[in-house]
């Protein structure tokens, strides 16, 4: 809260402008995402708000494991346990215990279930990845992942060596890192200016390392843009809004979610789209999330019973780390409509692309040195892209009055 403040003078008297970007929620013990301040005291409107525009974007993934969700927390998502990172970095610290204020995807329910109350949502961020890597080899590719610290970027080096068991058990070491993330952001031109503005509209995604190319749109013309057309990009900014905006209402009709996804030319084949949602009841309050598949590879339908796409027979050798060249897909596009869509409750959509298995860099480090692979390590991971939300607004029956820093803010209907 310090920093904001700092930031907001700092600006207002240099015309400096920033962007301030919350690093590892994963591991922050509730405070990175808590719905008050850190005296305790809840949320306000003003701090809502100072906190939107210092704060655009928040790291979703990086060396130290991934921020989107925990397994705990979304117990209904059976790709939630992806590079779970669970050590406090401290001395003689506690067991790891996940909570709502050390994810992603808690914190945007949070912030409509926090907006409800006072009117602003402190967690209506995008998503960007990183590496936090402190040797400057920003390496972020599983076959060639040097590591956190210097000491890390030979598998010998590492802490524990290979084995499991005495002295070589998990803790905060170069084991157990993960080798993510990338930021990308969708700007006009290749310049500073044009890369913080989308920063600031939070027009960007996160990828675990792999270079995926995602698109996504919401409105209520998109069904007639033809998803072949060399103009679909065009169209789509035409008729819709894209990753970090919101959608307003439109009378009674439900959006139509536009997805396009390309593979990395490097990478495993994509597997499958999702749109992740959440939202919050409007009669009890309570927040609610959803995993839905929207686009499967090789042709395949999503079954509209699970909302999941048929296993695509994707597999990997864990010999040599050889992969499936007859599975998967070079792209998927889509359009989607929600089916349990709900004009009345304010909704958050984001994507999250899923490339086909592959082997993780411990199995990769572990074939080139001639051992087997760490039995307390997956094998093999799926790497993935996420997008920024796009928010559903829904219409305000009346008019709220919201008190605003001791002064009144009146918010009115349409």
């Amino acid at each position: 809260e310090d920093l904001w403040n700092w930031l907001d003078e700092t600006s207002e008297r240099t015309g400096a402008e920033f962007v301030a970007i919350p690093h590892n929620s994963n591991i922050s013990k509730g405070y990175m995402f808590s719905e008050t301040n850190l005296r305790g005291e809840p949320i306000t409107a003003e701090m809502a708000a100072t906190r939107m525009e210092w704060e655009p974007v928040a790291e979703i993934t990086q060396f130290k494991g991934d921020s989107e969700t925990h397994p705990s927390l979304s117990p209904d998502d059976e790709f939630a346990d992806f590079e779970t990172y669970t050590h406090y970095i401290q001395q003689n610290a506690p067991e790891y215990a996940p909570v709502a204020g050390d994810y992603v995807r808690s914190a945007l329910l949070s912030g409509l279930a926090i907006e409800n109350k006072i009117g602003t949502n402190p967690f209506a961020f995008g998503v960007i990845g990183s590496t936090d890597s402190h040797t400057g080899l920003a390496s972020a590719e599983e076959p060639n992942f040097w590591g956190k610290f210097p000491r890390d970027t030979t598998p010998f080096g590492k802490t524990g060596g290979w084995r499991t068991g005495s002295g070589g058990s998990l803790g905060p070491n170069g084991w157990s890192m993960s080798a993510s993330g990338l930021a990308a952001v969708w700007a006009e031109e290749n310049t500073r200016d044009s890369i913080f503005k989308a920063f600031k509209r939070k027009e960007t995604f996160a990828t675990s390392g792999t270079r995926i190319a995602v698109r996504f749109f919401a409105g209520y013309d998109l069904s007639s843009i033809d998803l072949n057309s060399d103009s679909l990009v065009s169209q789509a900014y035409d008729k819709g809004v894209t990753m970090g905006a919101d959608l307003m209402h439109n009378e009674d009709f439900s959006p139509d979610f536009l997805v396009w996804a390309q593979k990395d030319k490097n990478g495993a084949p994509l597997q499958r789209v999702q749109i992740i949602k959440g939202w919050v009841d409007p009669n009890s309050g309570m927040p609610h999330e959803k995993v839905y598949d929207v686009a499967c590879s090789d042709g395949m339908s999503v079954d509209p019973i699970t909302n999941r796409c048929p296993d695509n027979g994707a597999r990997v050798n864990i010999a040599d780390c050889s992969i499936s060249q007859d599975r998967g897909s070079s792209e998927l596009k889509t359009i989607w409509k929600d089916p349990d869509f709900s004009t009345k409750s304010k909704s958050f959509y984001y994507v999250r692309v899923l490339e086909n298995p592959s082997c993780r860099w411990t199995t990769w480090d572990a074939i080139k040195a001639g051992h087997k692979p760490r039995e307390d390590q997956h094998e093999t991971i799926q790497e993935r892209a996420w997008t920024s939300p796009i928010w559903y607004i829904p219409a305000k029956s009346e008019v709220d009055v919201i008190p605003l820093g001791g002064s009144v803010s009146v918010v009115g209907s349409d």
